[in-house]
Protein backbone atom coordinates (compact mmCIF):
# COMPACT_ATOMS: atom_id res chain seq x y z
CA UNK A 1 0.00 0.00 0.00
CA UNK A 2 1.72 3.32 -1.03
CA UNK A 3 1.84 6.11 1.68
CA UNK A 4 -0.96 8.60 1.20
CA UNK A 5 -0.42 12.53 0.79
CA UNK A 6 -3.64 13.73 2.18
CA UNK A 7 -4.56 16.97 4.48
CA UNK A 8 -7.63 17.37 6.72
CA UNK A 9 -9.16 20.41 7.27
CA UNK A 10 -12.31 21.66 8.84
CA UNK A 11 -14.50 24.65 7.80
CA UNK A 12 -17.71 26.19 9.61
CA UNK A 13 -20.18 27.62 8.15
CA UNK A 14 -21.89 30.06 10.79
CA UNK A 15 -25.54 31.90 10.31
CA UNK A 16 -26.46 34.90 12.16
CA UNK A 17 -30.68 35.66 11.83
CA UNK A 18 -32.10 39.10 12.97
CA UNK A 19 -34.74 41.44 11.73
CA UNK A 20 -35.23 38.69 9.24
CA UNK A 21 -32.21 38.94 7.43
CA UNK A 22 -29.72 36.29 7.30
CA UNK A 23 -26.16 36.28 7.38
CA UNK A 24 -22.89 33.96 7.34
CA UNK A 25 -19.81 34.93 8.82
CA UNK A 26 -16.37 34.95 6.27
CA UNK A 27 -12.67 35.34 6.79
CA UNK A 28 -10.58 37.42 4.55
CA UNK A 29 -7.47 35.00 3.84
CA UNK A 30 -4.54 36.75 4.84
CA UNK A 31 -2.26 34.26 3.05
CA UNK A 32 -2.01 32.45 -0.52
CA UNK A 33 -4.11 30.54 -1.51
CA UNK A 34 -6.24 33.04 -2.52
CA UNK A 35 -4.60 35.69 -0.21
CA UNK A 36 -7.14 38.98 0.04
CA UNK A 37 -10.57 36.64 -0.60
CA UNK A 38 -13.05 35.59 1.38
CA UNK A 39 -14.03 32.23 2.75
CA UNK A 40 -15.30 30.22 5.42
CA UNK A 41 -13.87 29.76 8.72
CA UNK A 42 -11.43 26.70 8.59
CA UNK A 43 -8.46 24.93 8.92
CA UNK A 44 -5.99 22.22 9.12
CA UNK A 45 -7.01 19.64 11.51
CA UNK A 46 -4.31 18.87 14.01
CA UNK A 47 -3.38 14.93 14.36
CA UNK A 48 -5.08 14.12 17.73
CA UNK A 49 -7.82 15.97 17.30
CA UNK A 50 -11.72 15.53 16.85
CA UNK A 51 -13.12 17.13 14.17
CA UNK A 52 -15.56 18.97 15.65
CA UNK A 53 -13.08 20.12 18.15
CA UNK A 54 -10.93 21.22 14.99
CA UNK A 55 -13.54 23.13 13.87
CA UNK A 56 -14.27 25.38 17.25
CA UNK A 57 -10.47 25.95 17.46
CA UNK A 58 -10.51 27.04 13.69
CA UNK A 59 -13.63 29.59 13.94
CA UNK A 60 -12.61 30.84 17.61
CA UNK A 61 -8.65 31.41 16.24
CA UNK A 62 -9.77 32.70 12.73
CA UNK A 63 -13.02 34.85 14.62
CA UNK A 64 -12.85 35.07 18.07
CA UNK A 65 -16.34 33.04 18.18
CA UNK A 66 -16.90 30.66 20.09
CA UNK A 67 -19.82 28.57 19.95
CA UNK A 68 -21.05 25.65 21.76
CA UNK A 69 -23.01 23.21 19.35
CA UNK A 70 -21.87 22.37 15.61
CA UNK A 71 -23.73 19.82 13.15
CA UNK A 72 -21.76 18.25 10.77
CA UNK A 73 -22.92 18.33 6.67
CA UNK A 74 -20.30 16.39 5.05
CA UNK A 75 -16.86 15.94 3.81
CA UNK A 76 -15.63 17.47 0.25
CA UNK A 77 -12.15 16.71 -1.41
CA UNK A 78 -12.77 16.74 -5.22
CA UNK A 79 -9.06 16.77 -6.46
CA UNK A 80 -7.79 20.54 -7.04
CA UNK A 81 -9.90 21.90 -4.86
CA UNK A 82 -6.58 23.16 -2.91
CA UNK A 83 -4.10 24.42 -5.00
CA UNK A 84 -1.78 23.47 -1.92
CA UNK A 85 -2.23 19.79 -2.93
CA UNK A 86 -5.41 17.01 -1.68
CA UNK A 87 -7.11 18.19 0.64
CA UNK A 88 -10.11 16.91 2.68
CA UNK A 89 -12.58 19.49 4.25
CA UNK A 90 -15.18 17.96 6.93
CA UNK A 91 -17.42 20.77 6.95
CA UNK A 92 -19.84 22.05 10.04
CA UNK A 93 -22.78 24.53 10.57
CA UNK A 94 -24.32 26.52 13.16
CA UNK A 95 -26.07 29.42 14.45
CA UNK A 96 -25.93 32.18 16.99
CA UNK A 97 -28.72 33.87 18.44
CA UNK A 98 -27.61 37.15 17.54
CA UNK A 99 -24.57 38.84 15.19
CA UNK A 100 -21.70 38.31 17.62
CA UNK A 101 -18.80 40.75 17.55
CA UNK A 102 -16.38 38.91 15.14
CA UNK A 103 -12.30 40.05 14.49
CA UNK A 104 -9.97 38.69 11.93
CA UNK A 105 -6.96 36.80 13.58
CA UNK A 106 -4.30 34.02 13.13
CA UNK A 107 -4.31 33.58 9.98
CA UNK A 108 -7.55 35.98 9.00
CA UNK A 109 -6.77 39.32 7.87
CA UNK A 110 -10.82 40.29 8.52
CA UNK A 111 -13.73 38.80 10.18
CA UNK A 112 -16.85 40.00 9.01
CA UNK A 113 -20.95 38.63 8.33
CA UNK A 114 -22.28 38.94 5.46
CA UNK A 115 -25.98 38.49 3.53
CA UNK A 116 -26.45 35.75 2.28
CA UNK A 117 -27.83 37.31 -0.94
CA UNK A 118 -24.76 39.83 -1.18
CA UNK A 119 -21.93 38.11 -1.18
CA UNK A 120 -18.49 38.70 -2.15
CA UNK A 121 -16.57 36.09 -4.41
CA UNK A 122 -15.45 32.80 -2.42
CA UNK A 123 -12.08 31.43 -2.25
CA UNK A 124 -11.74 27.43 -2.65
CA UNK A 125 -15.20 25.76 -3.47
CA UNK A 126 -16.88 27.87 -0.45
CA UNK A 127 -19.75 28.93 -2.94
CA UNK A 128 -20.30 25.27 -3.47
CA UNK A 129 -20.37 24.57 0.00
CA UNK A 130 -22.41 27.27 1.48
CA UNK A 131 -25.45 26.51 -1.41
CA UNK A 132 -25.48 23.25 -0.11
CA UNK A 133 -25.22 24.27 3.63
CA UNK A 134 -28.16 26.69 3.29
CA UNK A 135 -30.51 23.85 1.73
CA UNK A 136 -29.46 21.82 5.08
CA UNK A 137 -30.17 24.87 7.06
CA UNK A 138 -33.54 26.03 5.75
CA UNK A 139 -35.07 22.62 5.38
CA UNK A 140 -33.97 22.21 9.61
CA UNK A 141 -35.75 26.08 10.43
Amino acid sequence: MSKQNIAVTTDSVIFSTQNGETKVLLVKRKQDPFKGKWALPGGFLEDEEPLEDGAKRELEEETGLKVTTLKQLKAYGTPGRDPRGRTISIVFYGETGSEEEVKGNDDAEEANWFLLNDLPQLAFDHSEILEEVKQVFYSNS
